[in-house]
């Protein structure tokens, strides 16, 4: 699927979704999370394309491969965090929202401390002693 099929789909599901809102609210709200999941998805099927690329330009660079499974690491966490973020204030929950933007940063700093340990233990080795 590409990116006019998936715009297509998206444009009929928000369509349908705000033809049922105001009849079936609850309806309308899972339509809209399966449309979110299929388009998610779809994303997930390109991003592999991608992760392999980066995997291959990591090889031919001679890059440690924890830290590119460090960096798709930290991108996957943001993607699935926005999706959810978005999906949870398009139901109204604004605050629940918040909260999960907060865990994803959360999350991403946690995958993210054996990167900054490493800067920092080569930092401390380029100062005099």
């Amino acid at each position: 699927m590409d990116i006019f099929q998936t715009a297509s789909f998206a444009f009929i599901a928000a369509c349908l979704v705000l033809l049922l809102k105001e009849q079936h609210p609850t309806l309308a709200f899972l339509l809209l999370f399966v449309s979110v999941l299929l388009i998610f998805f779809v994303i997930l099927d390109q991003v592999r394309h991608i992760f392999r690329l980066l995997y291959t330009m990591a090889e031919y660079a001679n890059i440690n491969q924890s830290y590119i499974e460090t960096i798709i690491k930290i991108i996957g966490i943001a993607y699935v965090t926005e999706f959810s973020s978005q999906l949870i204030k398009d139901a109204g929950l604004d605050s629940l929202a918040l909260k999960v933007e907060m865990a994803g940063k959360v999350f991403i700093l946690l995958v993210a401390i054996p990167i900054l340990t490493t800067i920092v233990e080569m930092t401390l080795q380029l100062l005099p002693n």
